[in-house]
């Protein structure tokens, strides 16, 4: 132990982590916006406890003073995809980027570690602007389907349990459990055009829905109570049908009913 201040030792750590998640929620959103399928599923991030640095650092030998370099993810990024094919997008997104530069890849999807384990690691050297200036740390993106997560979280807690140790049988159901998850991912690749479209239905019909609602909730502002109570009587008809041609069509109508209102108010 070197008697330093973890917590000022940590602040760009986690100061990188939030800044992290943000960008890549970021990239989500406007993914979506764009009308453009997202390979982000969803974002979480992580700062290393100082107990686990202390222990991988003795585990691969690094002196205290070299911690910084030695230990690669006191920083740690989790993309989660729907998709295998996601995964290569997403790491292809970020090598393009220019506010992080990748220092290497460690592919353990095509292969895949003995326990079973899979996922797509990238090392990251990303600045960091603090109060005493720019720092670049290493942080450690990891690219993984909700399958692929699913099975590393239980791998996790159970070498936990066992400090790293696990029994012969239960190392025997992981791996069989690990082949299962890649076998689903398979499964779920063989049929994406299909779940995407699916999904991208809902997305529009969600999108419409609250279109219809934020513009009858309008009218009210501009003194159109009877119009916004006649129009809602008919939303909620149509809501039961679950017709978007019909919904569409209410839509412009609210719309057009609204822009003659607008210009009426702009004349006065």
């Amino acid at each position: 132990m070197d008697g330093r201040d973890w917590g000022k030792f940590l602040i760009p750590y986690e100061q990188a982590v939030e800044e992290l998640k943000v960008k890549f929620k970021a990239m989500r959103v406007e993914m979506k916006k764009r009308e453009e399928y997202s390979p982000i599923e969803f974002v979480t991030g992580r700062v290393k406890k100082v107990s686990s640095i202390l222990d991988k650092a003795k585990r691969l030998d690094v002196p205290m003073d070299k911690i910084e370099e030695g230990i690669e993810d006191i920083a740690g990024i989790r993309i989660m995809c729907q998709f295998v094919e996601d995964i290569e997008q997403m790491a292809e997104f970020i090598r393009e980027r220019k506010d992080m530069k990748v220092v290497y890849e460690k592919d353990y999807i095509r292969n895949n570690k003995p326990s079973g384990y899979r996922s797509y690691h990238m090392i990251l050297e990303y600045p960091v602007q603090t109060a005493l200036g720019m720092k670049a740390i290493l942080a450690e993106i990891q690219i993984r389907t909700l399958a692929m997560n699913f099975w590393a979280t239980i791998e996790h807690s159970l070498s936990y349990k066992f400090k790293s140790n696990l029994p012969e049988h239960i190392q025997d159901r992981l791996q069989n459990a690990a082949e299962a998850a890649f076998r689903l991912d398979e499964e779920m690749s063989s049929i994406r055009e299909e779940i995407v479209e699916a999904q991208k239905l809902f997305e529009d019909q969600s999108a419409l829905v609250t279109q219809v609602l934020n513009d009858i909730q309008e009218m009210y502002f501009y003194n159109m109570a009877k119009e916004a109570q006649q129009f809602q009587v008919r939303f909620n008809e149509l809501w039961g049908l679950e017709d978007a041609r019909l919904l569409r069509e209410l839509s412009v109508e609210i719309q057009s009913a609204l822009a003659i209102a607008k210009k009426e108010r702009g004349s006065t």
